[in-house]
């Protein structure tokens, strides 16, 4: 499956009007003028990640600012679930990107029950679209992350080296959701956990590519990257009084910088959340999931190629070294147009 194949129709009709006006006349071949237009393209490509989450979050703040206290979880929850179908109708999303974030929703809606009962955080007690005590909007925070992790992973291409075994990925991320409730009850285990995801993705490299570059970055300083952001964007939310801390329930001030690790392990569950639907891809392209998947893939390919060569054509051994031949010349133009013509998104 081609990233081509993963973007959405507006996507494709913003990819051509962009790839016109990047490449209007001649190539960015001056190094001031390339580095300058990918830039411009990072910022556009991660802008447009961020779409859902950087709506929902002015939401929030546009809500604090006009909206009475006692309907603002009401109305959150509205705007969230119009926001989604709204990326939906017009094209933002696909139906596939959806299931992750459904899945990010209801993981995270999971934990926002839990966490309020033990009273890590709290939020006002009002409004009818909530279930046991949680507003129903908190759950599509979680889902704004999954949003962004999903549409970042095809926007940018992303692959990967030295990926860790899936199974082994999953076992610890189980462990740190776990962790999430257990440490209420038994010895906090974070910064083993963190020690962990250290040692899990220390070698692991991620392939970036923006226009016409492809940059190489650790995944962990991806993961940590990405939980600066979320902490800057929970500050923003505590300050719009969506929810708060016990330390805040005085007066506001800025989330204390530790929680920075509480998101970079929640970075550990989206990165397997995500890869579980979307499997890691290789630089080359090879499969990056377990061996006996990659064997059911390879043999289910080659049932099918069976099928394919039955009766006269199979007889036909020129026809068979013909269609090789045609087949390999084929994967190398394709090969050639995907490094030259590369979609935006």
């Amino acid at each position: 499956m081609t990233v081509r194949s993963l973007s959405t129709a507006v996507e494709h009709r913003i990819d051509l009007a962009a790839r016109r006006m990047l490449d209007a006349g001649h190539q960015p071949h001056r190094p001031v003028r390339l580095v300058v237009t990918e830039f411009l393209v990072f910022g556009a490509k991660q802008a447009w990640a961020c779409t859902f989450g950087a709506l929902l979050l002015a939401a929030m703040a546009i809500a604090h600012l006009t909206v009475p206290v006692g309907a603002r979880n009401d109305v959150l929850t509205v705007t969230a679930v119009l926001l989604q179908v709204a990326m939906l109708v017009f094209g933002l999303e696909t139906v596939r990107e959806l299931r992750v974030v459904l899945l990010f929703h209801l993981v995270g809606t999971a934990m926002e029950v839990f966490k309020t009962h033990v009273g890590s955080w709290t939020y006002e007690p009002s409004g009818v679209l909530v279930v046991l005590g949680v507003p129903l909007f908190s759950g599509f925070m979680y889902g704004a992350v999954g949003s962004y992790m999903v549409r970042v992973y095809r926007l940018f291409d992303l692959r990967f080296e030295r990926y860790p075994r899936q199974w082994i990925l999953a076992v610890v991320a189980a462990l740190v959701y776990l962790n999430f409730f257990g440490h209420h009850f038994v010895w906090d285990a974070r910064y083993v956990l963190l020690g962990a995801v250290a040692l899990l993705f220390a070698r692991t490299m991620m392939h970036v590519r923006i226009h016409r570059t492809v940059l190489r970055m650790p995944v962990l300083v991806a993961m940590g990257l990405v939980a600066l952001f979320i902490w800057f964007a929970e500050n923003v939310a505590t300050w719009a009084g969506v929810w708060s801390y016990p330390a805040q329930a005085a007066a506001w001030h800025p989330v204390a910088p530790t929680k920075i690790v509480a998101w970079l392990l929640l970075m550990v569950i989206s990165v397997a959340l995500v890869t579980w639907v979307y499997p890691a891809i290789g630089p080359g392209g090879a499969d990056r999931r377990c061996p006996a998947a990659r064997v059911r893939q390879t043999a289910g390919a080659r049932s099918a190629g069976s099928r394919r060569l039955r009766g006269g054509r199979a007889a036909d051994p020129h026809r068979l070294a013909a269609s090789r031949s045609s087949g390999t010349a084929s994967a190398r133009r394709e090969s050639s147009a995907f490094r030259d013509r590369a979609p935006l998104g």
